[in-house]
């Protein structure tokens, strides 16, 4: 009986056919799948290793689990520093959902977003000082929410303001591996989101993969005073807001003064 159940997979899929001499390998990388399959973030390779032989090859198992639904409806990708499975991208489009749309990002967002995905660790000073204007506290607001950004501590500055950094789920959602996967100047340009004489010296920074802290950084947690110091932070951001939509308000209704 486990004779014919073995020809009757040989027949349906022959990729299986190198297990036949490897029972290690097989047994791996059902392991393997099933770790995937139930997981519901990106597997990473310690987690798989985690659950495997000490001696087991584990860019071997996810080589062959890749193989086997290379061809299939979903295919084995990596995300955010680990395996998940997806859709095969020929068949997105009929499980695409026409019952509700993400919510949008402003072009304020986008470009905020870009700043922390390639500047980070950078605080909201910082991030202001790149775009050249002032960054909303709906900006981060929203980034935040939509899980592409987060707090990762606080900068070794006067102030100690809070250092943002982008997530696991900003990888999976931008179809990213690692941070290092992001664009060049050179994939930007001739994508066309680049156009034009780009200035001399311009350079596009490539962030690093590393999540450590860096040198310059406190952790955000474990500090007695950081409570106080969001709440002091919040304070000054909505006091800032309302001088912001008080000048503009002002602006819109002073009338206009006759020439001469």
């Amino acid at each position: 009986m486990n004779e014919l159940i073995r020809l009757a997979r040989r027949v349906e899929a022959p990729f299986d056919a190198p297990f036949e001499a490897n029972p290690e390998l097989e047994q791996a990388v059902r392991v393997a799948e099933a770790l995937i399959f139930a997981a519901r973030t990106p597997v990473t390779r310690d987690e798989i290793a985690a659950k495997l032989p000490p001696d087991a090859d584990i860019e071997a198992v996810t080589s062959e689990l890749r193989g086997l639904y290379a061809n299939r409806g979903v295919n084995l990708v990596q995300r955010a520093g680990g395996f998940t499975f997806r859709t095969a991208p020929d068949l997105a489009y009929l499980l695409a959902s026409e019952e509700s749309a993400p919510r949008r990002l402003s072009r304020a967002g986008l470009e905020t977003l870009a700043i922390v995905a390639y500047h980070q660790p950078v605080t909201r000073a910082e991030i202001e000082d790149i775009r050249g204007v002032a960054v909303a506290k709906g900006t981060l607001d929203a980034l935040l929410e939509a899980g592409f950004v987060r707090m990762r501590g606080r900068r070794k500055t006067p102030g100690r303001p809070i250092t943002y950094g982008t997530t696991p789920s900003f990888l999976d959602h931008f179809g990213l591996d690692k941070l290092s996967d992001l664009p060049g100047l050179d994939e930007l340009k001739g994508a066309g989101l680049i156009e034009g004489r780009v200035a001399k010296g311009f350079s596009i920074p490539t962030p690093r993969d590393d999540d450590a802290l860096g040198q310059d950084e406190d952790p955000l947690d474990g500090d007695p005073l950081d409570e106080e110091v969001l709440a002091v932070e919040a304070l000054a951001v909505e006091v800032l807001a309302v001088e912001d939509s008080t000048v503009e308000n002002l602006a819109v209704e002073a009338p206009q003064q006759p020439e001469g």
